[in-house]
């Protein structure tokens, strides 16, 4: 359903809150205000001309915690003299009963509607790395596989399930307000898709595990999923907009046998355009886990064409940075066949 006019977290700028005149983004922004649960504090803007862009998203913000009173205690215990254990006891019972009261009354009052019926204040999901000073809320936790900077090597992203670990090259960063799940890391930064004007960045890497036709060959699965590859980065994204306009051609550039973390992988690649902006290239790679059952693992690289996006180098660099989870050794990359992968 359509979230209700108000005053929204904008997701292109999440230092700052947009007005959602109940169908679209409009022009008018506005520092966050200082507030809990409750709805958003503030008039409505005037009306102007709505911009076009993804609907926000309920996210309510937490309840600040607010400072307890202290009632000083000098040495015997009493405020402001000796010999009042007792007293300074009961006035700091009294004192402490005080704020838990107001506290809950608080609590009760802005988790309900105000008398006109006002929904509480909602904040928009950010599906972008952010490049803008932190948001009032706390950010959203990084993808489930994608786990905290290594203690021993800070340029290392863990996927814990799967068993490996991706290196992060110059200009990528782990990931952050991203709504796919499974991804290991985005490029550094984000702009204004060509089509819609949501948010797109200029590179992607994601993993996961194949749970469908597991049992086919990595070159297989890694040719059957290229297509899909290509329709989610560049046709249509997560809530059905096209923000490149949609795919208009691909041709295959580059297909062959892969060595990654130690086993015999497949990979392939496409050159897709697009309606609007430069395209990119999307590759499909597939290799066995090295751990459990040795389930397929898929690798999918999103990079944008033209000189905003990164190196097609990157690939290889990623590919070959590949190792089992406590392994700095086993390494590979294109070309480097270990045994076959049909």
């Amino acid at each position: 359903m359509t979230p209700p006019p108000g005053w929204y977290r904008d997701p292109s700028a999440p230092h700052q809150e947009r007005w959602w005149d109940g169908t679209a983004w409009t022009e008018h922004r506005r520092a966050p205000e200082p507030v809990g649960y409750g709805p958003a504090v503030g008039q409505a803007p005037q009306t102007g001309q709505p911009q076009t862009g993804q609907p926000p998203t309920p996210m309510y913000r937490p309840v600040q915690p607010g400072q307890a009173a202290t009632v000083p205690l000098s040495s015997g215990g009493a405020p402001g003299g000796p010999g009042g254990g007792g007293r300074g006891k009961a006035v700091a019972l009294t004192a402490a009963a005080a704020v838990l009261v107001a506290a809950i009354v608080t609590g009760v009052f802005v988790l309900g509607e105000d008398d006109g019926g006002s929904p509480r204040t909602q904040t928009p999901p950010v599906t972008a790395t952010a490049t803008d000073p932190a948001p009032v809320s706390d950010p959203p936790s990084p993808s489930p596989t994608a786990s905290a900077p290594s203690a021993d090597d800070p340029a290392l992203v863990e996927d814990q399930l799967n068993g490996v670990t991706f290196p992060l090259p110059d200009g990528w960063v782990r990931p952050k307000y991203v709504a796919e799940d499974d991804v290991m890391m985005t490029t550094d930064g984000t702009y204004d898709c060509p089509a819609d004007g949501s948010v797109c960045r200029h590179g992607l890497v994601v993993s996961r595990t194949v749970t469908a036709n597991a049992e086919s060959s990595p070159k297989v699965l890694a040719q059957q999923d290229i297509e899909d590859a290509a329709d989610d980065a560049y046709d249509r994204d997560l809530i059905g907009n096209k923000p490149f306009g949609g795919i208009e051609s691909h041709e295959e550039v580059a297909s062959g046998p892969v060595a990654v973390a130690g086993r015999a992988g497949y990979y392939v690649r496409w050159r897709v355009k697009t309606a609007k902006g430069p395209g990119g290239y999307v590759q499909s790679m597939v290799f066995p886990s090295t751990v459990g059952t040795e389930s397929p693992i898929l690798v999918r690289y999103v990079f944008d064409a033209g000189e905003d996006g990164p190196p097609l180098a990157d690939m290889d660099t990623i590919t070959k940075g590949i190792r089992p989870i406590g392994d700095a050794d086993t390494g590979g990359g294109v070309g480097s066949g270990i045994g076959p992968t049909d």
